[in-house]
């Protein structure tokens, strides 16, 4: 399990990651998605306990990535973006070196790694040099190494990028199958790939969390049943206009330009009102040629978009409201006489005090939280680990009861079978007997007859 607990990253007066929390529970396989910039390889660095946070705490497994960074690092196989690997070595040879690099013992690490070479399907290329080797097998060397050792947490940072149509499904369907027996944080670019795969998405946009949801729900959520898409030729560029002369369109959007001079747009109509007719009708007469139409279908990046979006038209209505009451109140001030003015700015000084005097008692309370959370995770921890040493202790205790009734059976069926075997040997000898005087008999009745 990963917890993130009210995390911030700053560096200098910039904030990357904004007092974020999410949770990830075991074997689930998480998407992770957000826009350049968004603060999603800081969350994932810090997770992984590249870089420190300058607040709260990470959490894998109950070990705090800060305070234990060796015990938490031990439960994460990262694999980074653009995979970062020894071009010169074999691929044998790098996950050779990468499960030592991790201390797996040395009577398991010949198994380990053959293991992992057949589960990554890097067998038929396992003596070649990594730099001989396609992308998609360089793709999955990287891969490899994160999930040597075993460790319960995978960060995949853009695993599919670069890769062809084939690659990227062989790719998919090798961390859904992972997924299984793994928890799996999953960044990727590629959004139809993260609603294929994931079962949860963490959405972040400029610093902050906005939207964790199963991408169903997303698509759902922001779903508008009456909006089409029209890819058009518009050379007078008069799309931008055409909302005046079509009554029932609430917004146009442009959603793309296409390589051959035609572009598609997202145009919203009114609730109840069927504006396909009234676009095809409308835009010959503006010069412009309809290429496709038809009703949108909600995607997983069409709700990505529309929460990026709303975030956005939020934080600029909170800045602005924040300045508008600040040139209230400083207007205020400006119409005050001297004394009202001195109290009024005593006052506006106080709020702030308080406010950042708020901020450090929640800060505090934060920390003593986590502290409280790591604290009952490390005992479920330790229980879960008794329980596990009991519940071998008695399986122990049921494979030395089990050999120790089979080898009492054994012992049994020896000693049946050694009785059946004295007892035909008595039958044997009885019966040899029986022959002996039978055949005696005959000869002496043979002798009488002559005499």
């Amino acid at each position: 399990m990963i917890e993130v607990k009210n995390v911030t990253k700053k560096y200098g007066s910039f904030t990357a990651v904004d007092d974020i929390s999410f949770e990830v529970k075991d074997n689930e396989v998480v998407g992770f998605l957000g826009p350049n910039g968004a603060g999603k390889s800081t969350t994932m660095n810090m997770i992984t306990g590249y870089i420190e946070p300058s607040k709260g705490a990470i959490l894998v497994n109950g070990y705090d990535v800060s305070k234990s960074p060796l015990k938490a690092k031990k439960q994460i196989g990262y694999m980074p973006e653009n995979t970062p690997l020894y071009m010169d070595l074999t691929v044998k040879e790098f996950i050779t070196y990468m499960a030592e690099l991790k201390r797996i013992n040395k009577k398991e690490k010949k198994q380990e790694v053959e293991s992992i070479i057949e589960k990554t399907g890097l067998k038929n290329v396992e003596n070649k040099l990594i730099k001989n080797v396609s992308r998609g097998y360089k793709q999955r060397v990287s891969l490899a190494g994160a999930l040597i050792g075993n460790p319960e947490v995978l960060i995949l940072d853009e695993p599919t990028v670069g890769l062809d149509p084939k690659q990227i499904a062989d790719i998919r369907e090798l961390i859904k199958s992972l997924g299984k027996e793994h928890t799996v944080i999953l960044s990727s670019h590629i959004l139809s790939e993260v609603s294929q795969i994931c079962e949860k998405v963490i959405i972040i946009n400029k610093g902050k969390i906005v939207a964790i949801d199963t991408p169903e729900h997303l698509e759902e959520k922001t779903k508008n049943d009456n909006s089409i898409i029209v890819t058009v030729e518009d050379k007078e560029s008069n799309m931008k206009n055409i909302s005046k002369y079509i009554e029932g369109i609430t917004s146009i959007k442009l959603v793309k330009e296409n390589d051959d001079n035609t572009k598609e747009y997202l145009i919203y109509g009114k609730p109840d009102v069927d504006i396909r007719k009234m676009v095809f009708a409308e835009l010959p007469k503006h010069n412009i040629s309809i290429f496709e139409l038809k009703k949108n279908e909600n995607t997983l990046e069409d709700a990505f978009l529309t929460i990026i979006d709303e975030q956005e038209v939020k934080i600029k209505d909170d800045e602005e409201k924040k300045e508008r009451e600040k040139a209230i109140r400083k207007a205020e001030i400006l119409k005050m006489n001297k004394k009202d003015k001195k109290i009024a700015i005593k006052e506006d000084k106080q709020k702030e005090k308080l406010a950042k005097d708020a901020e450090i008692i929640k800060e505090i309370e934060e920390e003593n939280q986590i502290k409280e959370t790591e604290k009952r995770t490390r005992q479920e921890l330790k229980e879960r680990k008794k329980e596990n040493k009991i519940e071998k202790k008695e399986e122990k205790k049921e494979r030395k009861q089990n050999k120790k009734e089979i080898k009492q059976k054994q012992k049994e069926r020896k000693q049946i079978q050694k009785e059946t075997k004295e007892k035909q040997e008595v039958r044997n000898e009885k019966e040899k007997s029986k022959n002996q005087n039978i055949k005696k008999a005959k000869v002496n009745d043979q002798k009488g007859g002559k005499e």
